[in-house]
């Protein structure tokens, strides 16, 4: 494996491995949720009005894990748990389509050599 692409596969796991502080940091800080997940009602509280499009895009989008639980996870030590999976599955998906994109969009090797000539 090339250097390069062991460095982004150590960055990703790092980052991976760094996503409970997404759910520990806002606790321990006393913040009310994470920047930039606010909904309309949320922004019209903060900046006094939303943004007309934004607001009609609100309800486009339906979350598999809303506020990232799962069902039957309502413990404090599952909550985290969940929060902790959410994360790996949306970076395992993120992935996985990275690299069929890329895989699929790839030149064949000695394909660019016969196509320069």
């Amino acid at each position: 494996m090339k250097l390069r692409y062991k460095r982004l596969w150590l960055g990703l796991g790092l980052l991976v491995l760094l996503t409970p502080l997404g759910i520990i940091l806002p606790e321990k800080l006393g913040a009310t949720g994470a920047w930039g997940e606010w909904s309309a009602r949320q922004l019209k509280e903060k900046w006094g009005h939303v943004p007309a499009r934004l607001e009609k895009l609100e309800g486009l989008w339906k979350a598999l894990f809303p506020e990232y639980t799962m069902p039957g996870m309502a413990r404090p030590w599952q909550t985290k748990l969940a929060y902790l999976l959410a994360g790996l599955l949306g970076a395992g998906v993120v992935v996985i389509l990275c690299l069929g994109l890329g895989r699929w969009l790839a030149i064949p090797e000695g394909q660019e050599k016969r196509d320069a000539s």
